[in-house]
């Protein structure tokens, strides 16, 4: 409650002399918060709250303006006091992708992604080395490690064997092998249906892009991943291969260093999921365990479906998918009878 006085107090200092009404409008798997504000004419706006203690709000800022510069319709902002962790920003609308996607037909499905991988080409042209943080060895690394720690450990209470340790070490720096060849842009990190917003209805050019601090620069396929094999929600094979394709083919046109083999390109973006969607599932139980977040647990079965149809193509994750099986029994027996 301090905080959101704080708020108050801010928005009217901002705006003196006008009525303000301020409720939550989302929060993601950080500490910040969002609040939509309703000003007195009917105008809204968001104020993002970002505790200076947990978050820094100045990745966001850097990022927001690569990806404004780059065209893309990301929140513009209207006031901020870094000091107290407060920025306020233009509003994006209520309809996030998921919920468009939700009720969309097939014709509207379809724009919809067309508009999210156009921003996303358009994002990766105007990439360049040194303005973002590196997706290194280092990085990739730690994020696989949410899998044995959180995953396994905590949420399955599985001690993995030395045999199952070496196996999975193994497949960790073949996977890692295969995303640092990748060629490097800009990557949003988390460019999925709850990150994008559909404005069109309201006069925007879809999609509204949110939740980017986190943005690196690293493999292409990554984004790709995030959008067609997201956490929650699941298309058919078919169709996110036709999505695959189509991109591939604006990207070369736009002169993005994607590989000039598709099915190379492929392979990237299959082992770049596996990379995630490890890490995913690492994330959700920790969000479960550590934070009290237990609604992403479920979406962990799309992720494990995601993980272990591109496990059984490649003859090099053997090993890993006969891993998965071994947790898959192991949750099996540990869970009560129906």
């Amino acid at each position: 409650m301090e905080r959101r006085r704080q708020i108050e107090s801010w928005l009217t200092r901002l705006h003196p002399g006008r009525t303000i009404a301020l409720t939550p409008a989302s929060a993601d798997a950080s500490f910040r918060r969002y609040f939509r504000v309703r000003f007195d004419d009917g105008a809204t706006a968001i104020v993002m709250d970002a505790p200076p203690s947990r978050e820094d709000c100045h990745p966001w800022l850097s990022v927001q303006r690569l990806f404004l510069d780059a065209g893309a319709h990301v929140p513009e902002v209207l006031a901020e006091d870094l000091d107290a962790g407060f920025l306020l920003l233009s509003d994006l609308g209520h309809s996030t992708y998921l919920d468009a996607l939700k009720d969309a037909d097939g014709r509207q499905v379809a724009a919809l992604y067309a508009d999210a991988t156009a921003a996303l080409i358009r994002i990766q042209r105007a990439s360049r080395p040194g303005l973002l943080p590196e997706y290194h060895r280092a990085l990739l690394e730690r994020e696989l490690a949410l899998f044995p720690d959180w995953y396994v450990a905590k949420h399955l209470g599985v001690t993995l064997s030395r045999e199952q340790r070496i196996a999975l070490e193994r497949a960790f720096a073949a996977i890692i092998v295969v995303n640092l060849a990748e060629p490097r842009v800009f990557v949003h990190r988390d460019y999925h249906s709850r990150n994008l917003m559909s404005i069109a209805a309201e006069g925007g050019a879809n999609p509204g892009i949110v939740d980017f601090q986190d943005a690196v620069y690293g493999p292409i396929s990554y984004d790709l991943v995030s959008l067609f094999k997201d956490a929650y929600i699941g298309w058919e094979e078919e169709q996110t291969l036709d999505w695959l394709i189509r991109y591939w083919e604006h990207a070369r046109q736009a002169g993005l260093p994607v590989r000039a083999d598709f099915a190379l390109f492929h392979r990237d973006y299959e082992w770049m999921g596996v990379q995630r969607h490890l890490k995913v599932l690492g994330i959700f139980a920790r969000l479960c365990h550590r934070d009290g977040k237990d609604g992403y647990l479920k979406d962990m079965p799309l992720v494990a479906a995601h993980l272990r149809q591109t496990c059984g193509r490649y003859r090099e994750l053997g090993p890993l998918q006969k891993l998965l099986d071994q947790l898959d029994e192991h949750a099996a027996r540990a869970a009560p009878p129906s």
